[in-house]
């Protein structure tokens, strides 16, 4: 390996958040980080006279800045550049393993909703047979793929608490573009009562207002389900 003088060291805590790298990925995103800094967040800490990004260039050159070449280094090459203790290089070498995985996984399709029978079929699972009411949310993206799968509520055998604030934020967080809401009755009455009436209305206002479309609410009862949609109630 070459072997690079110390340079003169640069104190990230001088820097403004803005360009530290840990608040730079909670500020702008990970995209945002150039390799250097990604790798400086992992090792945490430079040395006596070289902050963790400077230290992270350095790896970097040993490898003319190639992530795949990184990816070869041994926990005993990278501790033969200065500063890179056992801990720091092991923490490199399962990240680059981590990533050497995940592009070998075949990305998980995401379910997709073409009626209310497969909305059933995804969420009676988690409602089914509970002696209690629980309330959640399917966050669906533009493809009518879920997102997501949240639980909203828990509440007693009578009924539980659906505030349409959370489940909007729950949605706006994720960028969904339509929900599913689902419910169970415990006691195996299928029907709807007012206030499922009541906050489905409320909810399909809301869902106007934000663009985020209301497409169904299922009440779920044994293995059996009401759908608001499918009666016309939307």
């Amino acid at each position: 390996m070459v072997k690079i003088d110390d340079g003169k060291p640069l104190t990230i805590r001088a820097w403004s958040p803005e360009d530290r790298p840990r608040e730079k990925l909670l500020l702008k995103g990970t995209a945002a980080l150039t390799e250097a800094e990604l790798i400086a967040i992992l090792i945490g800490s430079g040395t006596a006279k070289t902050s963790a990004v400077e230290l992270a260039k350095k790896i970097l050159m040993q490898v003319n800045n190639n992530l795949n070449e990184l990816a070869r280094l041994t926990t005993k090459d990278l501790m033969k550049i200065k500063g890179i203790g056992e801990a720091k290089a092991i923490t490199i070498v399962a990240a680059l393993e981590l990533g050497r995985r995940r592009k070998e996984q075949e990305p998980e399709e995401k379910p997709k909703i073409n009626s209310s029978r497969d909305a059933f079929n995804l969420i009676k699972g988690d409602l089914m047979d509970l002696s209690h009411e629980e309330f959640w949310v399917l966050l669906l993206n533009r493809s009518n793929r879920v997102v997501k799968k949240k639980r909203v509520s828990e509440g007693g055998v009578a009924g539980t608490v659906a505030d349409p604030k959370i489940i909007y934020r729950l949605a706006l967080e994720e960028l969904a573009s339509g929900i599913i809401v689902a419910h169970n009755h415990p006691s195996g009455n299928l029907a709807a009562s007012t206030s499922d009436v009541e906050l489905t209305r409320k909810l399909k206002e809301a869902g106007k207002f934000l663009e985020i479309q209301l497409l169904d609410h299922l009440i779920i009862a044994n293995n059996k389900y009401y759908s608001f949609a499918d009666e016309g109630h939307l």
